[in-house]
């Protein structure tokens, strides 16, 4: 009996494994986004007026190519820019934002919306990226100490 339950254990782990490699499969098929930098930038403590750019670069690490139709940002404070062309697996691509640090008051948390043919990774319609930081009218000795070190 005992060496019968082995054997059962033993076959139905050997067979599922087929399926475990065929869904890790299956996932990497289609377009696919990998920013290289992460999906959330801090700007840290900005100072308010000049804008503030930062470019998120991502990767298609899937097996067709990212189409990025349109990318909007949660609020008119943030202008955008992107790759207007097919990003071709295994090439790079970017998306392009400044911020207007005049209409910042301290903290804020901003998302940017990629509207793309990319799988999200929860399903989603669209894909999302953050920026935060808090904006003040001037900066402390304190501020540029902690922004260098975030570099």
């Amino acid at each position: 009996m005992k060496k019968l339950l082995i054997a059962l254990l033993t076959l139905g782990t050997i067979s599922s494994v087929p399926v475990i490699a065929q869904t890790k499969q299956e996932a990497a098929q289609g377009p696919l986004f990998k920013f290289l930098d992460g999906e959330t930038h801090d700007f840290g403590t900005i100072k308010r007026g000049p804008a503030a750019p930062h470019t998120f670069k991502f990767k298609n690490v899937g097996t067709e190519p990212i189409i990025v139709m349109n990318v909007t940002p949660s609020c008119g404070c943030t202008n955008v820019d992107w790759s207007k062309n097919p990003v071709l697996p295994g090439q790079e691509g970017y998306i392009h934002l400044e911020l207007k640090t005049e209409e910042q008051h301290g903290t804020f948390h901003k998302e940017v919306y990629i509207q793309s043919n990319a799988k999200t990774p929860h399903g989603e319609k669209r894909y999302t990226l953050y920026i935060k930081g808090v904006a003040k009218d001037e900066l402390t000795p304190d501020d540029i100490k902690n922004n260098e070190k975030k570099k």
